[in-house]
């Protein structure tokens, strides 16, 4: 098999596993599920992927890799460290648009199936490899705050503003979990809360001098 056809029919076999995952849970879901979402046979399956382990680290490193692409192209913009905080949340928010919260969703089963192995699991490096290219993304996007003075000087900024990147984040990806699930309307619907918030954290960082 020339290696873009063997690429193509490994990526036939990943989108079909991500779309298993989602709607069946990576706990429930067969090798043969897979096989057949993609209408192929199943030790093809198998060929590209010997156990359902390092197929499961496949899907959530293409998922985290959506995430990477986000960061990248907001670190890239000729904007102000604030300004690019502020889109960052505006991402996070975004993901109560999507009606069915897929990669959400996903990336939460992955992070529970993750923790039931005492052991790594196998190909975890490509994942933590993606993980390790955001952090460095964003600590880009920290040094340009700590330069251009956008951010308050008094602050702690990188500490700061990592705190607060990963609270809105989790923040967000409950809210979007959560309005699956609720049969009756909250009192203050999750776009409102996290606006809210994106107005107190920018209001809080932004130097009021810059």
């Amino acid at each position: 098999m020339r290696p873009e056809a063997r690429q193509q029919r490994m990526q036939l076999v990943i989108n079909a596993a991500e779309h298993v995952f989602t709607h069946k849970g990576i706990e429930k879901t067969t090798m043969q599920d897979i096989a057949n979402q993609a209408n192929i046979g199943v030790a093809t399956v198998f060929r590209f992927f010997p156990k359902k382990e390092k197929l499961v680290v496949a899907v959530a490193t293409q998922t985290l890799e959506a995430v990477l692409q986000s960061f990248q192209s907001i670190a890239t913009m000729p904007l102000s460290c604030i300004q690019k905080i502020g889109l960052l949340f505006d991402n996070f928010i975004s993901l109560l648009e999507q009606k069915d919260s897929s990669s959400v969703k996903l990336l939460e089963n992955f992070e529970s199936y993750a923790a039931q192995f005492t052991e790594p699991l196998e190909d975890i490096g490509l994942f933590n490899s993606v993980y390790r290219q955001i952090s460095s993304v964003f600590s880009s996007i920290i040094q340009q705050g700590i330069q251009d003075g956008s951010v308050r000087p008094d602050l702690p900024i990188e500490k700061t503003l990592t705190t607060i990147m990963n609270t809105f984040g989790i923040l967000a990806r409950k809210l979007s979990l959560q309005k699956n699930i609720l049969v009756v309307e909250p009192d203050l619907n999750p776009e409102e809360q996290l606006a809210i918030l994106k107005h107190i954290l920018l209001s809080y960082l932004s130097n009021k001098d810059a």
